[in-house]
């Protein structure tokens, strides 16, 4: 059965997980016209998950399905156009549905910030995918649309201009107030547990091309640090008396970037340099505020990856949040991000890219960004890239996502020539 053909333009697997519901009953508020089932392990809670989403959901199907069964991911991923994955960690649970996907030909998008699941995806079921009409896209939530995004919106401008290929391109994180999701958490333990028991694993972290398709491909431009602390007039006049240090999520979010400009084979420039920093503020403090999160990060990674897997798991499961568990709503709601891109031209020109969303980035925001991102692969089709594969938001679904997110709940994105 072909994917114009299939009983389902959307397929939610982990409908029952905290995000999971929210990603539903954002479609439920806003996808008229999709043919949407609901799938997870437990029949019982996609009921209670359905009878809770009113009277547009009511119609919706039901799905049981479950990782540690492949049979019934294969049989889920044939019924759809689109599979949309919450379910992690996903080096865990993840590989068999992407396997399930790329069989089938369908579309799939997660959540996944995991490095070293996305490499063994890639490795394993990219050819295979290409091969047979699928896309298979990481990375769909706040981790890391936000920043695929920005700098794709600043390349399509400079290209619109006539302004040349972008080089020196930084996101810095204006500001920001979110909690600490149970899955996100488990994902990061997931990947610097693996990197420290292994020494390829620990390897690949460090390497700036991690996602790379082809790496003897990729332009030499230096180590391209995460963990930098500097003066923000450094990255752009208008952050002049700022300091910035490094962001949480640069290492995975950077290596997405990169992957993105060599599926589109290099658009952005073979000289993209590209960086992310969190705005410390302008006090007194702010330097040694920058300088202490750039040393805490680096020796957190340093000896994470050479020593975490001595830590006993119990241990770490009762410090942090559980997978599937989540703030109050009004938690939820107060949450927010405001992030700006900038980026100078190979002539000269100098661009910014703003984009910021109400709501917690790592619930709320993410359930927008997840439910766009399933609504562009399943309806917006002839917006979509020619590319198939293990691809990135921007590789697959740039344009799509540009003309939809705008128009989402709570999201703007706009961009802008500074000089040149």
């Amino acid at each position: 059965m072909s994917a114009t053909e299939r009983e389902f333009d959307i397929v939610l697997y982990g409908a029952t997980g905290f995000v999971g519901k929210l990603t539903a009953e954002y479609l439920a508020r806003t996808a008229s016209g999709a043919r949407i089932a609901l799938a997870g392990r437990s029949h019982d809670k996609l009921v209670a998950v359905r009878d809770s989403l009113g009277d547009k959901a009511g119609s919706w199907p039901l799905i049981t399905a479950d990782a540690s069964q492949p049979s019934t991911l294969n049989e889920m991923a044939a019924r759809t156009r689109v599979v949309v994955t919450t379910v992690g960690p996903y080096a865990r649970y993840g590989l068999p549905l992407v396997a399930a996907c790329a069989a089938a030909g369908t579309d799939y998008a997660d959540l996944t910030g995991e490095p070293l699941f996305m490499r063994e995806s890639i490795d394993r079921y990219h050819e295979q995918a290409a091969a047979n009409d699928a896309r298979i896209v990481h990375t769909c939530g706040f981790d890391c649309i936000p920043s695929d995004l920005t700098v794709f919106a600043l390349y399509r401008r400079a290209q619109q201009d006539g302004a040349g290929e972008l080089t020196d391109t930084n996101l810095v994180v204006r500001a920001i107030k979110m909690g600490v999701s149970g899955g996100t958490a488990a994902s990061m333990v997931e990947v610097v547990r693996e990197a420290s028991s292994n020494e390829e694993s620990r390897r690949l972290m460090n390497d700036p091309y991690t996602l790379s398709q082809d790496r003897a491909a990729e332009p030499e431009l230096g180590g391209q640090p995460d963990l930098r602390w500097r003066r923000g007039g450094e990255i752009a006049p208008e952050l002049q008396g700022y300091w910035v240090g490094p962001f949480v999520m640069a290492a995975v979010n950077t290596r997405i970037v990169r992957r993105s400009n060599a599926l589109l084979d290099y658009a952005y420039g073979r000289r993209l340099e590209y960086g992310e920093q969190m705005s410390m503020g302008k006090s007194v403090a702010a330097p040694v505020t920058s300088a202490l999160a750039a040393a805490g990060n680096a020796a957190t990674m340093a000896l994470g990856t050479r020593f975490f897997h001595r830590v006993p798991t119990k241990v770490v499961e009762r410090v942090l949040p559980k997978p599937g568990t989540g703030p109050s709503e009004q938690v939820r709601e107060n949450g927010f991000y405001d992030i700006e891109t900038y980026a100078t031209t190979t002539t000269g020109a100098r661009y910014r890219a703003v984009m910021s969303q109400k709501g917690d980035p790592g619930y709320k925001a993410t359930s927008v960004l997840l439910g766009e991102s399933a609504l562009a692969l399943a309806l917006d089709r002839d917006k979509l890239s020619d590319l198939r594969g293990v691809l990135t938001p921007a590789a697959a679904m740039g344009d799509a996502l540009l003309d939809r997110l705008p128009s989402a709940e709570g999201v703007t994105l706009e961009t802008e020539r500074l000089t040149g």
